[in-house]
């Protein structure tokens, strides 16, 4: 054992050569390899109340479980998300589908659509004493129409456009507001109706379904809206879904509305794609009132650009390695994956040449003595060697420094030959040494063991 022990020493130390050879490949190959994927991105949201922010917390809650930080920003609505989304204030945003066409081809193809996620409604909330046919007769009650920048004001300017409603100049009983505020003027009897989007659960529409002064509107002709505004979708709403124990609404209606899109700009890591689909899905597994489980997330509009890793994740699921492992563990072992199929290109030529070249280095160590001994024998053929004693005290020197040369086992054999060769010419040197000096080259001894 002591013996194997020592021939894997001599191996070791014989070819240390390596390690900085393989660490510099190492080096260069790291150096070319993408850097890991960060475990941080800022989503725009929306208002604190709204449903896009509540989506956001929840997203929120899933990635933390990955490690992943999700910093929600909060804005004034879609059209603001899309403006930080652009301006790199932000990685990720909830944007509605639709505001993508007010960007040109090459705006849009700056952004990806990583997936739309649920429906987002048009809800028209009314006094209980209103009641309107169309859209139009709004022009004569106090309406708020959503705040600017916000996704309500923009599908409500599309709606209302779409009935010949001059919205250059409003008609002076309606205000730019939305959200809380809206239905705060609402429920306080300061407004006649209102528009809000969201989904059904959303807490700001629970609220008003819940108010028995408020009933929800009907808006009807869907299919004439989606005609001419093909990003809306038509939805049913049955009766009793939005509040089942006040009955609202109180017959079945129709009315619209766009898909929230979770849309990425350049700044954001592909590799993170699949980590937060995955996570959506998660949040949204189970559904809503108006939306199957399961069905969402979904492909985004082709209106977006569209990346592998989300055209990946639609068609097959997550990546393999991370079905099994935490993403940051899975995205590590896909960069060493990637770093290792250079690296063995490179090493299974070096380790070939490991072997010739230990054989060479080994038998350079006992070699390297021979050119001593070749040097002496020429001298002794050419009868030009003076000092015979000389030679033998250097040989004598020798033999005791091959006494404490190291080689392993299966080299053993040249060694010891090595040593009967001094030993010969030592022999050959005494017997030179001793004969009357006669300038004539000698006979040479037999060889002795």
């Amino acid at each position: 054992m002591r013996r194997v022990f020592n021939d894997l020493k001599i191996f070791v130390l014989a070819n240390l050569w390596i390690v900085p050879v393989v660490a510099a490949l190492v080096w260069a190959l790291f150096s070319f390899v993408a850097p890991p994927p960060p475990m941080e991105a800022r989503l725009a949201t929306g208002g604190p109340s709204g449903g896009y922010h509540s989506f956001g917390l929840r997203l929120q809650a899933e990635l933390a479980k990955e490690g992943f930080t999700l910093e929600l920003v909060n804005s004034q609505g879609s059209v603001d998300n899309l403006a930080r989304l652009r301006a790199g204030e932000v990685e990720l945003a909830l944007v509605q589908s639709g505001q993508e066409l007010s960007l040109n081809s090459e705006q849009r193809a700056e952004l990806y659509g990583l997936g739309v996620l649920f429906q987002e409604p048009v809800w028209l909330f009314a006094r209980q004493d209103v009641t309107i046919a169309r859209l139009g007769e709004l022009a004569a009650l106090r309406v708020a129409i959503g705040s600017p920048s916000s996704g309500t004001r923009s599908v409500t300017d599309a709606l209302l456009g779409a009935n010949g409603i001059d919205l250059q100049q409003l008609p002076a009983g309606w205000q730019a507001v939305g959200g809380a505020r809206a239905a705060r003027e609402l429920q306080a009897g300061n407004l006649d109706a209102a528009f809000f989007i969201g989904p059904a659960e959303n807490g700001l529409v629970q609220r008003l379904a819940g108010d028995p002064n408020l009933r929800l509107l009907n808006l009807g002709r869907s299919a004439a809206y989606q005609a001419r505004l093909p990003y809306l979708n038509r939805i049913d709403v049955g009766e009793g879904l939005v509040s089942l124990e006040r009955n609202v609404p109180d017959q079945s209606l129709e009315t619209v509305g766009p898909l929230a899109t979770l849309v990425a700009s350049e700044a954001f890591h592909p590799s993170l794609t699949p980590l937060i689909l995955a996570a959506a899905r998660e949040v949204l597994k189970d559904g809503n009132l108006l939306d199957a489980a399961g069905r969402f997330p979904a492909p985004a509009s082709s209106n977006f650009a569209t990346l592998d890793e989300a055209e990946y994740f639609y068609s097959k699921g997550l990546p393999i390695l991370q079905r099994y492992l935490p993403f940051r563990i899975a995205s590590l072992a896909d960069r060493y994956i990637i770093l290792a199929i250079p690296l063995l290109v490179l090493l299974i030529p070096l380790i070939k040449v490991v072997g010739p070249l230990y054989r060479w280095q080994i038998r350079s160590r006992i070699y390297r003595w021979y050119k001593h001994l070749r040097e002496i024998d020429r001298q002794l053929y050419l009868g030009k060697l003076q000092d015979p004693q000389k030679e033998i005290d250097h040989l004598i020197a020798l033999g005791l420094e091959l006494a404490r040369i190291e080689v392993p086992l299966s080299y053993s054999g040249e060694l010891y030959d090595l040593h009967v060769h001094v030993r010969y010419m030592i022999k050959r040197l005494e017997f030179l040494r001793d004969q009357p000096k006669s300038g004539k080259a000698l006979a040479q001894p037999e060889l002795i063991d």
